[in-house]
């Protein structure tokens, strides 16, 4: 069986010390990966990564909104730290984009979960729309998916997507998925609001431990969704705790076999199918 997680940062400082074991580790266990940039500095160190290895790794570069803003982060053990501001540059992304290992635009989209009630938080989230949408031309404009994170901000999201595909329709392919909804959070309806605009959805670690989306994965259209880590957060059940690596993919597509009763082997390969289209790799 082969598993392709992804969305994973082992580019991150998490992995400092031992990314190179943890990204081997995964490769001898038959799960390949695409590690995910979210500002300037990780989206060169995924690439490094990528062009270090023949084959199996894969890179995408992006500005993740919650990196516009000075913000600190205070969630679990692998997930506090604090963003520093940095302005997209077009530019700077698209050279990094034009690179061969590059398969994908992100992580990009939008996040409010930080952003406090103040005069300042329109402008925040105005900021942060502006520049997803900056991120998803260039996407289109290579001809390359986009890796979209949502978070808290649906609404404002689907507008944009809806807008944005009505206005550059011509961009955007008819038959073929253009984009993902990484970690997706959404019920079933938004789901399909998702499907319905050419996108994928991704599942992480956090169905192993909440059942909030068994119907949904249940239901859902065999080539409508993919499996991820987003290492080193959301570690599967049973290594909750412990930080999350690539070679833990297999977890979650454990867990939607369960929960569709079918075989493991059978969302390997549909999953790692709908990966290899949506990326071309």
């Amino acid at each position: 069986m082969k598993f392709i997680d992804t969305h994973a940062h082992v580019n991150f400082n998490n992995f400092r010390d031992d990314a190179d074991e943890v990204i081997r580790r995964s490769l001898t266990g038959n799960t390949d990966m695409i590690l995910v940039g979210s500002e300037l500095r990780t989206s060169k160190r995924a690439l490094e990564y990528a062009n270090k290895y023949e084959k199996g790794v894969y890179a995408a570069v992006g500005l993740h909104p919650m990196h516009l803003e000075k913000i600190k982060v205070e969630e679990e053990k692998d997930a506090n730290f604090t963003t520093q501001a940095e302005e997209f540059n077009y530019d700077n992304y698209e050279k990094l984009a034009k690179s061969e290992k590059v398969v994908a635009i992100g992580e990009i989209g939008l996040d409010y979960s930080y952003i406090k009630i103040s005069p300042e938080a329109e402008n925040s989230r105005k900021k942060q729309r502006d520049v997803f949408i900056k991120q998803l031309l260039l996407a289109r404009h290579l001809e390359l998916p986009a890796i979209i994170h949502c978070r808290v901000a649906h609404i404002d999201l689907l507008q944009i997507l809806k807008d944005f595909k009505e206005k550059y329709k011509d961009l955007i392919p008819k038959d073929e998925p253009w984009g993902v909804i990484h970690c997706f959070s959404g019920d079933e309806d938004l789901a399909w609001e998702y499907f319905n605009l050419g996108l994928l959805i991704s599942f992480t670690g956090l169905i192993t431990f909440s059942k909030q989306w068994d119907d949904l994965i249940r239901k859902m259209p065999s080539d409508k969704f993919m499996i991820e880590t987003d290492c080193p957060f959301m570690t599967p059940e049973p290594f909750r705790g412990k930080r999350n690596e690539p070679i833990l993919v297999k977890n979650v597509a454990e867990r939607i076999a369960e929960i569709r009763k079918i075989s493991l082997e059978k969302i390997a390969k549909v999953s790692t199918e709908n990966a290899q289209n949506l990326f071309d790799i």
